[in-house]
């Protein structure tokens, strides 16, 4: 085998008539999908938790240093002091901060790090559910799909299409939340 043959073989493209995988395979597929659209919802939850308040401490976050790793990345630093009193802790800062930026921060369980709170640590923490969301929104259409059901597909194609639209609105939100 040369490696024209090689190339040709990883670049063949599925044409319209191929049968699809068997019920086995196709049920893991979906299983999959399922798993990648509902993962970050299960794994924003301590984010969610800390910036609410449910876990962590509240206080106050002064970033006071950031240092260029390269390429675009930051490892900033920055000085916690909690509402309750007590001795200020030097933790890691969110990379997407500034030297002097100050703001209401939660202080992880760990203690380790401190994260925004309030309305702009919930809308950073959204962002990963959002993915989630944009992830599930064709689901259903390809349940339909796969079933060979033909009475829903175009409800559930429209319905896709305005989960699509909501999850990146949530999204772009999200980032401007954290990176602001």
């Amino acid at each position: 085998m040369d490696l024209t043959n090689a190339v040709e073989a990883l670049t063949t493209t599925v044409t319209p008539g191929r049968r699809m995988p068997g019920k086995i395979g196709m049920g893991i597929l979906l299983i999959c999908w399922l798993a990648l659209g509902v993962l970050p919802f299960v794994t924003a939850v301590p984010d969610f938790r800390l910036a609410t308040g449910k876990i962590g401490t509240s206080g106050a976050l002064t970033v006071v240093s950031c240092v260029s790793l390269g390429q675009g990345r930051y490892d900033c630093r920055g000085r916690f002091v909690p509402d309750g009193g007590g001795d200020a802790v030097m933790v890691a800062a969110s990379p997407d901060s500034e030297v002097g930026d100050v703001m209401r921060a939660q202080l992880t369980p760990e203690g380790d790090q401190a994260l925004p709170s309030g309305t702009k640590g919930v809308l950073r923490a959204m962002t990963l559910p959002a993915t989630g969301l944009g992830v599930l929104a064709f689901l259903p259409y390809v349940v339909l799909y796969v079933f060979r059901a033909r009475r829903g597909r175009k409800t559930a194609v429209i319905a896709g299409s305005a989960v699509t639209a909501l999850s990146l609105v949530l999204i772009v939100i999200g980032m401007v939340a954290a990176y602001s």
